[in-house]
């Protein structure tokens, strides 16, 4: 798996986000349909953005380490200086547009020309901001990334949480306002377990590169909030929205977040290298991942979600990336569940058989159905489509091959 992998990041995913490069106002483009027809005066997220600084900066990364080689980059027509030129070009981006000058933190989105579109500022944007800056000064040794950072750190800790947890959405100065950009399914949650997730994503990443006693702190005071409120050990799974004192708004399975906070947060507690939340953690992780085996994926593909005990069976493009790494990392934490690794060959046979888009300039489709056949109305590149998830899942099952 790992070799075809390989294959498909440096053939296939790498050349295609090289390809939405904006040399004129800076960036990537923000927008390509599904008939593959690219409108370079689409909006850009600055979501989309931070996501692809943090893709080629992990691509960097693996270079620094020896796992890529000058072999492989130049096999499929680029070099290693192009990978960091392309990190280099989107942090440039990131420093200079999406970040506002006058209150700090991130902005939503950006017009084509880097002019601020939507200035909402959401907990779930800095953190994402911040996972891309702690990646890029591990590739490059930017301090300017690792200073922004921290104060992007400030800035969730001082006006995007309150005694409780963290907030969602606020108004360009940092006023609470609707949380339409991370609510669905007929609510509107005052917090939610995606931004907490990212939240301790992107901590844990900053962690890694500086081992700051008040960034540990917090990881350890997410991972008992998801112990204490956010897992439901009855029916094994992560609750998704809730009202401001954590009272559950919807019974929702989300599949693809369960499955991706799983191994994740396995990732963030052997960051954080105490025992004590390894001993804590690891049984809600596997018994998660057992859940999603067991009870939701059907054999070949992880459907999407269950609301009040009705399946929603579209197979999202993301969800199927996060699958194939979640059960990789409950295999290699129990080497005699075969089965788990056995599961995840078969969703990596689908994603390559349906999911993959072979079509010359195109990379994953947004969404498929459970045959496989795609849906047209999503694009194939808008702000949440990005090679965050599938280039994140080669990444992973490359460096986990090399003993990583």
């Amino acid at each position: 798996m790992s070799g075809e992998m390989k294959k498909h990041l440096l053939e296939t995913i790498i050349p295609f986000w090289k390809g939405l490069r904006d040399d004129d106002y800076g960036g990537y483009y923000g927008w390509l349909s599904y008939d593959l027809e690219l409108n370079r005066r689409a909006e850009k997220g600055c979501i989309l953005n931070s996501r692809i600084t943090w893709f080629f900066s992990n691509v960097y990364i693996l270079y620094k380490k020896g796992i890529l080689t000058d072999g492989d980059f130049i096999k499929y027509g680029f070099s290693a200086l192009d990978i960091k030129d392309e990190a280099k070009h989107a942090f440039n981006f990131l420093y200079s547009k999406c970040i506002d000058k006058k209150y700090g933190g991130v902005y939503w989105s950006l017009n084509y020309d880097g002019t601020p579109a939507d200035t909402t500022k959401h907990t779930y944007n800095q953190a994402f901001c911040i996972y891309a800056l702690a990646s890029y000064y591990d590739a490059l040794g930017d301090r300017q990334a690792l200073e922004l950072a921290k104060r992007l750190v400030g800035i969730i800790e001082d006006n995007c949480a309150d005694e409780k947890g963290y907030l969602e959405a606020l108004t360009v100065d940092f006023k609470p306002e609707s949380n339409e950009k991370l609510s669905e399914n007929g609510v509107m949650a005052d917090r939610t377990m995606n931004t907490l997730l990212h939240v301790f994503e992107a901590y844990s990443e900053l962690y890694r590169v500086t081992k700051e006693p008040y960034i540990g702190e917090r990881l350890q005071w997410m991972l008992d909030t998801f112990a204490d409120k956010i897992y439901d050990p009855s029916r094994k799974r992560l609750d998704v929205f809730f009202d401001n004192d954590y009272k559950i708004l919807i019974d929702l399975d989300s599949y693809g977040h369960d499955i991706e906070a799983a191994w994740l947060i396995d990732k963030g507690v052997k960051i954080l290298g105490i025992k004590e939340y390894e001993d804590r953690m690891k049984p809600i992780t596997s018994a998660i991942a057992e859940h999603i085996l067991k009870d939701a994926f059907d054999g070949s593909s992880l459907p999407n979600e269950c609301e009040k005990g009705v399946v929603d069976e579209k197979r999202v493009w993301w969800v199927q990336a996060e699958t194939v790494l979640g059960f990789l990392n409950e295999a290699a934490k129990d080497p005699s569940r075969t089965d788990f690794e056995e599961a995840a060959l078969k969703e990596w046979e689908f994603i390559k058989e349906y999911v993959w888009d072979r079509r010359g300039g195109s990379e994953w489709y947004a969404e498929v159905d459970k045959n496989g056949k795609p849906d047209t109305s999503k694009a194939i590149v808008e702000q949440w489509k990005c090679p965050y998830h599938n280039g994140r899942m080669c990444l992973e099952v490359i460096s986990r091959a090399a003993g990583e």
